[in-house]
């Protein structure tokens, strides 16, 4: 296991954390949505169509566990959500809706806060082992970070103690839970919480599987179970002696997923999900075919699902227009628009994206220096940025004035925004970044996605005025940068977050000094505090109150500067129905077994 472990958590879970976390790409904070109770209906129950559809995707797969800091990528969760089944899933009107044909998870009393989990009897991975309570309480352990007792330094190196799991989410909350019952036939799992959690409904505890872990640790199921069941809470002022079995499970479950082809061993890739992983042609295409170990309810009336890995939008839309695939989800553009809206057979849909574009800085190197921060902050031209990328979409799109809310979240947002000190960059003030730096030029290497036409473009304006202040920039642009973003060989980062739009988790996820999307190493001990209460708050007044006071504390620590709010756009041909467009990382693939497409 490494002694670097970058900022680890800062999630809950869900179906593996990609559904509760923000996601890599274009992401934003949740809006607010009351869950629904009411369960799925299932998908498909007649006949099935032998039939591919095929879907564009900017991005190609890096791995089969998006839930680390490294693969925490929207096409790693898109394949995630088509291979793997658990407790829920978020429909497109941002609900949360349980999946019966898994399970059930009900909170069984609030004082203490109890939840009991069960799952359906006969389901089992695509290699015909048992899913039960072993891999739910291997999920519990990986998603509370409950053994974790490291202290980290500045850096994010480890300075005492052991640090196990490496997620993309946050422990916080979780970590106040423990298990309390297991039943005999290993369906049932309870869990009790210390204090209260906010998003209880969304720990679904499902993540690798618990068997795979333990063969390819050297260690049996009943020795990773039973270490855990076993072994006391972690306490960073008291370090214990490294948890062996945990050690061993970590050092696989923190890298052993990530790949760059289809592995030899298809245990890497095992399904729970409606669809498995059938052959991977690099830089092309994945095709997933039907799994026959399937137990649950949504089935899809088709055979075949194939993600086609195209970077460039106008590229999607031409293959769209051509028939080589049937659904696109283009970064939206004028022109992008213009050309769909041309296609007579296709579907457009649009709408705004619970996804924002944003400028991150480093706290290290000469960017630890505040004053630098602040300097490059006054030379982020953000309003051009925005006339130039967004207005020929939306006529009406304005500069994301908050890291917390986005503009479509309405009078939360605008408060916040009035409030936060986000005025002081509403004009590029190159004078007075040069009066900051005080004759200095700092050398600034800027990472972003090089085949992203926006971040691009952002780049380049970005760029431009830096130089004019007296930086010396470094152009990082890389095609693989997403699995940079954990690393220090970059000062300033220009991407993008996209919400599940549930939860409340992208204040730990993101700011807290130990969140796992805390890329930056932002420390703020007062940021920290909230992160920690946030999640145990109850009254939705308070958690707007909380996530204000880390917006405005954000800018007074010169964090960097949020770009714009996304627009979205999906398109299909006629040949699939059933398409509905989803604001958040899912995207389209959101109730991918209710289509339905035309034989092939």
């Amino acid at each position: 296991m490494s002694n670097k472990t970058w900022r680890k958590r800062a999630l809950a879970t869900t179906a593996g954390l990609g559904f509760a976390a923000l996601i890599l790409a274009g992401c934003t904070t949740p809006g607010e949505t009351t869950p629904t109770t009411a369960p799925s209906e299932g998908g498909n129950s007649g006949e099935v169509v032998d039939a591919s559809i095929t879907l564009a995707e900017a991005n190609e797969v890096t791995s089969f566990n998006v839930n680390t800091p490294q693969s925490n990528l929207d096409i790693n969760s898109k394949l995630s959500y088509a291979t793997h089944d658990t407790f829920g899933y978020i429909n497109d009107k941002l609900e949360i809706v349980p999946n019966e044909g898994f399970g059930t998870y009900e909170k069984v009393s609030d004082d203490p806060l109890t939840v009991k989990y069960t799952l359906n009897k006969g389901l089992e991975w695509s290699d015909g082992d048992a899913i039960d309570t072993d891999d739910l309480v291997f999920g519990w352990a990986v998603e509370s970070g409950y053994f974790d007792d490291a202290t980290f330094d500045e850096e994010g190196n480890v300075t005492a103690g052991t640090s196990y799991f490496s997620i993309a989410g946050s422990t916080t909350g979780i970590r106040d839970s423990k298990i309390t019952e297991i039943s005999d036939d290993k369906l049932s799992l309870t869990l009790e919480y210390e204090t209260p959690y906010v998003d209880w409904n969304l720990v679904w505890l499902l993540e690798q599987p618990v068997h795979v872990i333990a063969e390819k640790a050297g260690v049996t199921v009943d020795e990773i179970t039973a270490a855990i069941q076993e072994s006391p809470k972690g306490d960073p002022a008291a370090p214990a002696a490294p948890i062996e079995p945990l050690v061993k499970a970590a050092e696989i479950y923190n890298s052993a997923f990530d790949v760059t082809s289809l592995p030899d061993d298809p245990s890497l890739y095992l399904s729970n999900g409606p669809f498995i992983v059938d052959s991977w042609e690099p830089t092309q295409s994945m095709t997933l075919k039907l799994n026959e170990n399937y137990k649950g309810t949504l089935k899809p009336a088709y055979t075949g699902l194939v993600f086609r890995f195209i970077g460039d939008s106008q590229a999607q839309v031409s293959a769209l227009q051509n028939g080589e695939v049937d659904i696109i989800n283009p970064q939206a553009a004028a022109d992008t628009l213009t050309a769909l809206q041309a296609i007579p057979t296709a579907t457009v849909l649009t709408g705004d994206q619970l996804s924002y574009d944003h400028v991150d800085i480093k706290f290290a190197g000469e960017f630890a220096d505040p004053t630098v921060r602040e300097a490059f902050m006054k030379i982020i031209p953000r309003q051009q940025i925005v006339d130039t990328l967004i207005k020929p979409i939306n006529p009406e799109a304005t500069v994301l004035n908050s890291q917390i809310y986005v503009t479509s979240q309405g009078k939360v947002y605008e408060d916040s925004a009035a409030n936060n000190g986000s005025s002081a960059y509403a004009d590029v003030d190159v004078e007075g970044a040069k009066a900051l730096l005080a004759g200095k030029t700092p050398t600034v290497r800027i990472l972003y996605n090089i085949n992203n036409p926006n971040r691009v473009a952002a780049f380049e304006a970005i760029s431009a005025k830096a130089t004019e202040a007296g930086f010396v920039v470094e152009n990082l642009g890389d095609a693989k940068w997403g699995s940079l973003l954990s690393g220090d060989s970059y000062d300033v980062s220009i991407f993008g977050w996209i919400s599940p739009g549930v939860g409340n988790v992208s204040i730990p996820q993101i700011f807290a000094s130990n969140g796992g999307g805390n890329y930056n190493g932002v420390n703020v001990p007062e940021i920290d505090e909230l992160a920690n209460s946030i999640m145990t708050m109850t009254d939705e007044a308070d958690i707007v109150e909380a996530g204000q006071a880390v917006d405005k504390l954000l800018f007074d620590n010169y964090y960097g500067l949020p770009l714009f709010q996304s627009p979205g756009v999906i398109a299909h041909s006629e040949r699939v129905t059933g398409v509905t467009y989803m604001a958040n990382q899912t995207g389209p693939i959101w109730n991918y077994w209710e289509w339905t497409a035309a034989a092939n």
